[in-house]
């Protein structure tokens, strides 16, 4: 099963920087997920929020700042004093550090994005190390329609026969469920029609074992160390990771 630290590791480092993406990869994910959001001037740069308020120093909207002062923000000390100054990455820069060092999922927060964000990773030839992902299902499919070799999920609440039908006619690869509506049968089923099942919002552990029961092929979790002892595949912790 595909271990993906959801924005790095975000229980351990604050999320979508740099810092939480090397807890991440130290503790042996297999993948990292992350969001893209673009700037007043285009820059597409790795942020959940669509204001920076929460998880940065700043204040407004994501789409109205440009990235002069974006990168600016300390993007740390929200989480803890010892990761002040951490930044708010950019994609390009993010592709170029981590690309061929892991699997990246790439997650589309802002509809129409996508082509710009599928021509930086094939300008970087990574299309073999991403998966692109979002909830607006016309991002995923426009991403699949331009290059068939693209590797794309669609993230959605619930999943309906009409909605397994859309999936498959747009080649999509993956249907990302939350965790807590999985059922061992749900899973079997979408596997069946040769989709691969990931699991988000996987928020505590009851989370995590009910999508482990269900035999996901993937998961997203905010703290993948205690996935990872799960499985088995633990690297030696510190006190930190407890």
């Amino acid at each position: 099963m595909q271990v993906i630290g959801h924005r790095g590791a975000a229980a351990l480092a604050p999320e979508n920087t740099w810092e939480s993406f090397d807890v991440a990869l130290s503790l042996g994910v297999d993948a990292i997920e992350t969001d893209i959001q673009a700037t007043s001037d285009g820059e597409l740069i790795l942020i959940h929020d669509s204001q920076l308020s929460r998880t940065t120093n700043g204040q407004g909207w994501v789409k109205e700042t440009p990235w002069a002062v974006i990168q600016t923000l300390d993007a740390g000390l929200w989480f803890d004093p010892q990761y002040q100054n951490a930044k708010i990455p950019r994609l390009i820069d993010t592709l170029e550090r981590y690309g061929r060092r892991t699997h990246l999922v790439l997650e589309v927060k802002q509809p129409g994005l996508e082509l710009q964000i599928l021509q930086a990773v094939q300008a970087f030839q990574l299309l073999d190390c991403v998966t692109f992902t979002a909830f607006d299902f016309q991002a995923v499919q426009a991403i699949k329609a331009q290059v068939s070799a693209a590797h794309v999920g669609w993230l959605t609440a619930q999943v309906t026969d009409t909605a397994i039908a859309s999936t498959l006619a747009a080649g999509i690869n993956q249907i990302c469920l939350p965790a807590p509506n999985l059922t061992p049968e749900t899973v079997a089923h979408l596997k069946a029609q040769g989709l691969e099942v990931r699991a988000w919002k996987v928020t505590d552990e009851t989370a995590m074992m009910t999508a482990l029961e269900a035999q996901v092929d993937g998961m997203t979790v905010d703290f993948p160390h205690r996935l990872l002892a799960v499985l088995g595949r633990s690297k030696p912790s510190s006190d930190r990771l407890k």
